[in-house]
């Protein structure tokens, strides 16, 4: 009995002295194991070196608590669950889950209070075995640093999808999206952003929403080519000081000198991104008495510029069977107009199906009165990032545009073989001067005839970046105020700016696969009991026959 004892108090000791020494190699070494099959904790190697970065106390709030529907506890627990990893690396990013509504009287200011941040609420239908109710969710999180913050939107809106495929959808964005905020406010902006002017392009109040997001990681502000007439050399060395300049739907033609300064700007490693109108066709001239317009060639003088970095953006419009609707008068409804939806077909409705970073995992891109890009053959990398549907077609122009249109009857004959039509694409490599070999229109004595390798990103739809008005003040870019529906055109053209410009790699999160498989809820419901029995049930009895089991013997053991 007595060498039991020591034995005893021996392996006490060995496993004390164990767990001491291991404690103490753990100040040294930090290892976390991740035992998912898609490895859907382990954080890239981006993350890790923007995390290592956050030297003094990070706050985020999460507004995942309370009552809301079984689909967002999924959410909830990846989002803790990554945020978990992340304290791990670093103690000074410290988070907790909030619940915005702890005082139901409180529900309306709460609400309210959220919608002037910026974060707007979500009524969710919930069906629990054919029953349907309505619940309000805040799927949102902040991150304080300092006095800065930014906000994360944790719930992809992805048009169409249920509430389940959206959370399994945004489980993959987790990661880039808290990414993405610490970013913003922990590190000082370096990059500039240059919005050109000067040919008509879209005025401010309809590129705001654009301007205030970009603002919040970049410095940017307006460019105008007016003095290039004047001072060519000195306009083009002042905008060498850009990083990015941005071309928002110009609607008259350039000069060859302000083409020669966009050029040499190219040529000299400055980024762009093009969102041009081949088509002189707005939907605001449409409605008008008659509701026709006559959608006409937009001659911007830009063709030969374009042909030399791979591309032609055709005088067409895209018409497409996949297309986001606009809302008509179809008649009186007691004192008030009655408005309907229609499909408008000259409004293309791209959802990515690309796997680059710019458009993986993001909600599908409205465009209005878009053109057909043809890729031309030359040494330049080009990527398709949005395209038409199979079911879409080009149109040639001179046309006549109708709001009648939408009563069209069309078959799947009509678009066999004419659709999948690029409205968006990414160019990579060393471009060559379109001025190479041919006289300058100026003289430039630092004139390259070749680039280094750089990116643009060109896009045949120049409201792409339009966000509407309402009583005057802009509305977020991508919301849809007729049809109160909201497209991902903020998210892709942020995506696009930061892949330009980005050199810590941050895009590439979004690259990452992670596979949560969907609930059968036919099945749940249609072997319910069955499934609580085995949940429930099983457990119980397993836990009883084991108490059981362990009396029987414990009580055989000593009853000798």
């Amino acid at each position: 009995m007595k060498n039991n004892k020591q034995l005893a108090l021996k392996q006490l000791g060995i496993v004390f002295l164990a767990i001491v020494a291991l404690n103490f190699l753990s100040n040294f070494f930090f290892k976390r194991f991740d035992l998912t099959q898609d490895k859907r904790y382990t954080l890239s190697e981006t993350t890790l070196n923007i995390i290592k970065t956050v030297d003094s106390p990070l706050h985020i709030d999460v507004y995942l608590e309370g009552n809301f529907p079984p689909e967002f506890t999924r959410l909830q627990n990846e989002a803790k669950q990554l945020l978990e990893e992340f304290s791990a690396y670093n103690s000074n990013i410290r988070f907790q889950f909030k619940n915005p509504i702890e005082k139901e009287e409180m529900r309306v200011e709460v609400m309210k209070q959220f919608y002037q941040r910026g974060m707007q609420p979500l009524n969710i239908t919930v069906e629990d075995k054919g029953k349907q109710s309505q619940e309000v969710v805040f799927p949102w999180a902040q991150a304080t640093y300092g006095d800065k913050f930014a906000k994360v939107s944790l719930l992809k809106n992805l048009m169409g999808a249920s509430t389940e495929e959206k959370v399994i959808s945004s489980v993959q964005h987790l990661e880039f999206g808290f990414a993405e905020a610490i970013t913003k406010i922990t590190k000082d902006k370096q990059k500039k952003i240059a919005v050109i002017k000067g040919n008509g392009e879209l005025q401010d109040p309809f590129i705001a929403d654009f301007v205030k997001s970009v603002r919040e990681s970049y410095y940017i502000g307006t460019f105008t080519l007016d003095s290039v007439s004047k001072q060519p050399t000195q306009t083009l060395e002042a905008l060498k000081k850009y990083d990015l300049a941005v071309i928002a739907k110009p609607t008259e033609a350039f000069t060859e000198e302000e083409k020669l300064v966009l050029d040499q700007y190219i040529m000299n490693g400055g980024k762009t991104i093009w969102m041009v109108d081949a088509v002189a066709a707005d939907m605001d001239s449409l409605y008008n008495e008659t509701g026709t317009i006559l959608a006409v060639n937009r001659e911007l003088n830009l063709t030969d510029m374009f042909f030399k970095y791979g591309i032609r953006i055709n005088p067409l419009l895209v018409k497409d069977e996949y297309a986001t609707p606009i809302k008509m008068a179809s008649g009186n409804q007691g004192s008030e107009t009655k408005l309907e939806e229609y499909k408008w077909r000259f409004s293309p409705f791209a959802y990515p199906t690309s796997v680059h970073p710019i458009v993986k995992n993001i909600e599908g891109i409205k465009f209005e009165f878009a053109s057909p890009i043809e890729l031309l053959k030359n040494d330049i990398k080009k990527t398709v990032l949005l395209s038409s549907s199979e079911y879409s077609k080009p149109v040639g122009t001179p046309t006549p545009i109708s709001l009648e249109m939408v009563m069209e009857q069309t078959t799947p004959e009509e678009y066999l073989g004419k659709g999948l039509l690029p409205m968006a694409v990414l160019l990579e490599g060393k471009f060559k001067s379109a001025y190479q070999n041919r006289i300058l229109p100026f003289a430039d004595k630092k004139f390259q005839a070749a680039g280094k390798d750089n990116k643009m990103i060109v896009i045949s739809d120049g409201d792409i970046i339009k966000n509407q008005l309402d009583k005057g003040m802009p509305l977020e870019l991508g919301f849809d105020k007729y049809t109160n529906q909201l497209f991902g055109n903020k998210d892709f053209l942020m995506n696009c700016v930061n892949y330009l410009l980005d050199d810590n790699g941050l895009i590439n999160i979004r690259s990452k696969d992670v596979n949560l498989p969907l609930l059968n809820k036919e099945e749940v419901y249609k072997n319910y009991t069955t499934a609580q029995i085995i949940t429930i049930g099983l457990p119980l009895v397993i836990l009883a026959l084991f108490g059981f089991l362990f009396t029987f013997l414990r009580k055989r053991k000593y009853s000798k």
